[in-house]
């Protein structure tokens, strides 16, 4: 059996961690085993390595190193959660995956994107999701919003607006597995129209787990 990966991207402070937990809890009210994840950090290994990625202590970082620190973030977590996760049959809700190494390693730090991409491809041995939801919003009204930002979210307006225009052209080239929503939306409205997309893809999740078999 095999489950389903869906995913969240956007800028920082849009919203995305909100939008899994929600999507994770009413997949689990419908009977449907959800695995909640996210990357940088969601293995042991992982967080040495997101403590290295996002700590502003680590100060300035080779951006070819910090790609690279990327992927092999991807590469064990894909191995240690996100595939034996789906050979269980589960819905796995990830909070980043390779989009947004593409927009911040890539468009962000201006390195050569097929380049980059490649590296991801091969980290994640080409596992593509089922269902990327982008979660759009001006850098300057999230982002710019964050009271202690990390290395990252540090990295300042161009580098987020070039990140920005990346994941949306990375949703046009393939509309078909992609969700764009406005991030300013409410978070409900926001949950409404993903779990409608993810309930079209998992048709048996049509009734919640307290009347199944009834």
């Amino acid at each position: 059996m095999t489950g389903r990966f869906v995913v969240f991207e956007g800028g920082d402070g849009v919203g995305k961690s909100t939008q899994c937990r929600l999507l994770a809890a009413w997949a689990r009210t419908h009977g449907v085993p959800a695995r909640l994840t996210f990357e940088p950090g969601d293995t042991a290994t992982g967080r040495q390595i997101r403590q290295i990625l996002l700590d502003p202590a680590t100060g300035d970082l080779d951006a070819r190193a910090e790609a690279l620190l990327y992927a092999a973030d991807k590469a064990h977590h894909l191995h240690e959660v996100v595939r034996p996760a789906l050979a269980r049959g589960e819905l796995v809700v990830c909070d980043r995956y390779v989009d947004s190494m593409l927009a911040y390693q890539g468009a962000g730090r201006v390195l050569n994107l097929a380049e980059v991409s490649e590296i991801a491809r091969w980290a994640t041995v080409g596992l593509v999701p089922d269902l990327t939801v982008l979660l759009d919003l001006e850098p300057e009204r999230a982002v710019g919003t964050i009271a202690e930002p990390d290395r990252l979210e540090s990295a300042g307006a161009d580098f987020h607006q070039r990140a920005r225009a990346l994941f949306l052209e990375l949703a046009a080239q393939a509309p078909q597995r992609y969700l764009v929503l406005p991030a300013r939306r409410p978070a409900k409205w926001i949950a409404d129209q993903v779990q409608a997309r993810v309930a079209a893809m998992l048709p048996k999740m049509s009734e919640p787990a307290d009347r199944i078999g009834s």
